[in-house]
């Protein structure tokens, strides 16, 4: 549990929320609501689209780095941001039930650099080979009238048998897993980099661990999470949660249910420091980063001891009914 940044102490004026930093997720998901409604599109699961191929489903997802990339660029070191591509894409694919099995990347730029797309390519090719996958091609665009500096996306490919797909919905009784993250992933980083650099350079020691700077612990890369597959379909996995942008409400993706989460695994160092040099709340935290848990399954009670026994997974909670996520004193929705 972070200490609380809302004690009766603080200032609520200096409060930080990821609207204020400019990033409304409920206005996000209007839009892209809107986006979909235009198209007719029926996505077939929480994180990827699915095309029938016959005795098998091809699978896509498609995601970016999102603003960590500013805060390579500010450190002037791209070398693990590679990795977050590959993992924010690979990781949705894995949350559906789907082996991902191809990736293509994008790469828009103002202005062609050998030493930022060498690090770039570095990065990525230490996620392809920890998600077993294959790069299938790529782009790099430079476009100095539209991008200032560079954005970095991908959209990964893969391969499920039909009942290999999770069905997507938790049912009460079922138990709760939890995979430990790799700090802050790459989500919420707007706000964790306003939070930081209210009083502090990204070179300056990270108080937690003085080895390291604060702009080497948000650039921890994101973890990946496809070697839990083969043991989430062996042991019935309903459903499965990537704690991304929203923070512990994805859990709500899994289903209409209530998730008791009464055992969390703890959050790592980056979350206290963040709360603190933003004041933020404990509810904004939870709706803005994984605080420490990366990937959520919902299975069988009596499947859920065999998983943790093979996984490096924990037990954190349990599905009852109602819809909303309780942890750590908070209940969101």
């Amino acid at each position: 549990m972070t200490a609380p940044a809302d004690d009766g102490n603080s200032d609520d004026s200096d409060q930080l929320t990821y609207a204020d930093t400019g990033v409304d997720i409920e206005a996000s998901e209007d839009a892209t609501a809107a986006l979909l409604e235009a198209f007719g599109s029926d996505l077939t699961t929480e994180y990827a689209g699915l095309l029938d191929i016959g005795d098998r489903y091809l699978a896509l997802a498609t995601d970016g780095v999102g603003t960590k990339l500013l805060v390579a660029e500010a450190v002037d070191d791209a070398s693990s941001i590679g990795i977050d591509c590959i993992a924010m894409n690979v990781n949705d694919l894995v949350a559906a039930g789907v082996t991902p099995v191809g990736f293509v990347d994008y790469l828009a730029i103002d202005d062609p650099d050998e030493t930022l797309t060498n690090e770039i390519g570095e990065g990525l090719a230490v996620g392809l080979e920890q998600a077993d996958l294959t790069m299938l091609g790529g782009e790099t665009a430079v476009m100095p009238d539209v991008v200032e500096g560079f954005d970095l996306a991908g959209t990964c490919v893969g391969l499920a048998d039909k009942d290999d797909v999770f069905d997507g919905d938790a049912q009460v009784g079922d138990m709760l897993v939890g995979f430990a993250s790799n700090g802050i992933h790459s989500n919420g980083l707007t706000l964790a980099r306003e939070a930081v650099t209210r009083n502090h350079d990204y070179d300056d020691p990270f108080p937690h661990d003085t080895d390291r700077t604060i702009g080497e612990e948000l650039l921890r890369p994101t973890r990946i999470y496809t070697d839990l597959l083969e043991s989430m379909h062996e042991h019935s996995v309903h459903a499965a949660a990537h704690v991304t942008g929203g923070g512990w409400t994805n859990l709500l993706r899994m289903g209409d249910r209530k998730y008791v989460v009464d055992d969390p695994l703890p959050a790592q160092p980056i979350f206290e420091f963040v709360q603190a040099e933003g004041n933020v709340t404990d509810e904004e935290m939870h709706r803005t980063f994984n605080m420490g848990t990366g990937f959520v399954v919902a299975l069988p009670e009596e499947r859920a001891e065999a998983l943790v026994a093979e996984t490096d997974g924990q037990l954190i909670g349990r599905v009852e009914a109602g819809e909303s996520v309780e942890v750590r004193g908070l209940s969101l929705s």
